[in-house]
């Protein structure tokens, strides 16, 4: 029932999934996945954990059905992006303030599904309503939003979006499981690559979304010590003039000292992010594999440093072996300001492991490379100027 006491317009409402599902027929799996459950408390229509949606009948009432439609595909593209998920591993301070992060999700549905014409409804939020680029993931739009966010308090598409368990979503019972939400991701993102080989007309950031799912899986340990053999071999290519005194059989003029030319042995930076989204194990497992790539190509001694950072940097250690690290840290994540102070050592690599939910430098180092290991399925991608490695663990 409606706080003013009318019933849902269940016709109507299904009537506008079967659109949906009809104009999309690759988002048809995960239309019908999802449970409709009527509800006097929630604003509009929002979706829980378990594909559990939650409908206003009054919102149904006042929207045609051609916009109860595109709400359909924007509610499915919460959960088939796991927002939830993804928000679980935000900061805690940003997972706090679910108003501000389900105003990014949406930044990040909605421009694709205004570039792929959906009638949306007039107070919907988008990357322009903020003078924002569009493009980008959610966790990029986050700390871009200005403060307040006045007049966009109705913006609550429940925990399948932000992650924070709503009132009204605490009775009944239904829904899927996450095993099964898995396999409908998959499922819908095999329809969409289905349908773009035989119509080669789905928008463009659904098609981005289902290649990012189904890009085959690699071994992250080779692809990492590859990537940071590869930076060891372009730093130690390098040639630099010396004037040590050479060796007295190689003197070819006695007490004339000449330049000569030498290899420098690569120095490296390791910026490991302690922010709170970090997971121990996967920051164990990443630091442990840096440490034997960094043998494996000679990289020892006082030539690793090694520096803690969220949005500050608390520890600088030149370190021979993983186990002199120290880490310290658990706030915000800004990984500018740890590459900022690695620079500071000149060095030749610099390797960042983190989750990926910080800003980058805007610009390439001119005399450093730069390697991301990025901790974690769905994590925001670096600049294509930067080497990055998905360790998925």
């Amino acid at each position: 029932m409606s706080p003013g006491g009318g019933r849902l317009d269940r016709t109507k409402l299904l009537a506008a999934r079967f659109r949906a599902a009809q104009d999309r027929p690759y988002l048809a799996t995960a239309l019908y996945s999802v449970t409709v459950v009527e509800s006097r408390d929630v604003p509009t229509m929002g979706v829980d954990r378990r594909w559990r949606c939650h409908v206003s009948p009054g919102f149904v009432d006042r929207l045609p059905v051609a916009q109860l439609a595109a709400v359909w595909i924007h509610e499915v593209a919460h959960l088939l992006r796991d927002h939830h998920g993804r928000a679980d591993r935000l900061p805690v301070g940003q997972r706090r303030d679910h108003h501000r992060v389900n105003v990014a999700q949406d930044c990040e549905i909605n421009d694709d599904l205004v570039a792929d014409r959906l009638p949306l409804p007039a107070d919907r939020v988008e990357p322009e309503t903020f003078g924002l680029p569009t493009g980008l993931f959610f966790e990029a739009y986050l700390p871009l939003l200005p403060a307040g966010l006045r007049g966009h308090e109705a913006h609550d598409c429940g925990s399948g979006a932000h992650g924070i368990e709503r009132p009204w979503e605490r009775d009944g019972a239904g829904g899927v499981s996450a095993v099964e939400a898995g396999a409908i991701r998959r499922e819908t993102a095999q329809a969409v690559r289905a349908h773009v080989r035989a119509r080669g007309t789905v928008a463009a950031g659904w098609e981005r979304w289902a290649a990012q799912l189904l890009e085959p899986r690699v071994d992250w340990r080779r692809a990492l010590t590859g990537a940071v053999r590869e930076a060891a071999a372009w730093a130690g290519g390098a040639v630099d003039y010396t004037y040590q005194r050479p060796s007295r059989r190689a003197a070819a003029t006695r007490g004339v000292v000449l330049p000569s030319l030498r290899q420098p042995v690569p120095r490296v930076a390791v910026v490991v992010d302690t922010s709170g989204s970090m997971g121990e194990p996967q920051l164990a497992a990443a630091l442990a594999e840096v440490a034997g790539v960094l043998r494996a190509v000679g990289v020892g001694g006082n030539r690793v440093t090694v520096l803690s950072c969220d949005a500050a940097v608390h520890v600088v250690r030149r370190v021979h072996t993983v186990g002199e690290v120290r880490l310290a840290g658990g706030g915000g994540t800004d990984m500018r300001v740890g590459i900022d102070a690695a620079l500071r050592g000149r060095p030749h690599i610099v390797v960042v492991l983190t989750d990926g939910l910080t800003p980058w430098p805007a610009t390439p180092l001119e005399s450093t490379r730069v390697i991301a290991g990025l901790i974690g399925t769905g994590a925001p991608q670096p600049p294509s100027w930067i080497t990055t490695v998905t360790i998925d663990d």
